[in-house]
């Protein structure tokens, strides 16, 4: 039997139930174990744990910006082949958004209050990007990628040495990130030149900072 052609208000409303599931943290399950998983632990001082949950608030309002940015292009992308490259990041993206969300509630936190506006900031640059063009939007994926991957970076040199769990889950989302990066360059995205990725540090700097504390 051939399957049914979705219609744009299909579309709309499976859009619809992705980010309420996303900015709500109920309804997503990943499809791979956490990196975490069955380690210990460890003792971490207030001023350590409350650090950690900083980094790992960031991170996870990153997953939700990637979960918009990914459905925002899927949604407006032209080429087949370029969607369904965005709706597979997009499932490996729903694995570190549980992941990280699973991190904040061991450490007592939560994810940022400011989760809703920056999916909205993100599905609309993604689709923006997607209605352009297929190597617009998959060039934007890549930079993205890269922006990403340096905050990754960065937060695995401030974790406390014996925060194994934390770790393991920014090594493997480090991992995913530069995989996904690299895959958008190769499938025809642009290379963005610097001023436009000097914006994109600007917007992804203020996402960090206001993540962190609220």
């Amino acid at each position: 039997m051939q399957a049914r052609r979705l219609s744009l208000l299909d579309k709309l409303i499976g859009e619809a139930d992705s980010v309420m599931r996303t900015i709500t943290s109920r309804g997503n399950h990943a499809g791979r174990p956490s990196p975490s998983q069955g380690h210990l632990e460890s003792e971490l001082s207030g001023p350590a744990r409350k650090h950690v949950a900083g980094l790992m608030r960031v991170n996870h309002t990153g997953e939700v910006c990637a979960q918009a940015l990914y459905q925002g292009q899927a949604l407006t992308a032209k080429l087949p082949s370029v969607r369904s490259e965005m709706q597979q990041a997009a499932r490996e993206e729903v694995d570190h958004l549980v992941w990280c969300e699973e991190r904040l509630r061991e450490l007592g936190s939560r994810g940022s209050y400011l989760n809703p506006a920056w999916y909205g900031v993100s599905f609309a640059l993604g689709a923006i990007a997607g209605a352009i063009g297929d190597k617009v939007s998959l060039g934007f994926v890549a930079a993205t990628e890269e922006q990403v991957c340096a905050h990754l970076r960065d937060h695995l040199k401030q974790l406390p040495d014996e925060d194994r769990k934390s770790s393991l889950i920014l090594q493997q989302m480090l991992e995913d990130e530069q995989r996904h990066g690299d895959n958008a360059l190769e499938a025809g995205g642009i290379d963005f030149p610097r001023p436009v990725k000097g914006a994109m540090t600007a917007l992804s700097l203020l996402m960090t900072r206001t993540s962190y504390r609220i």
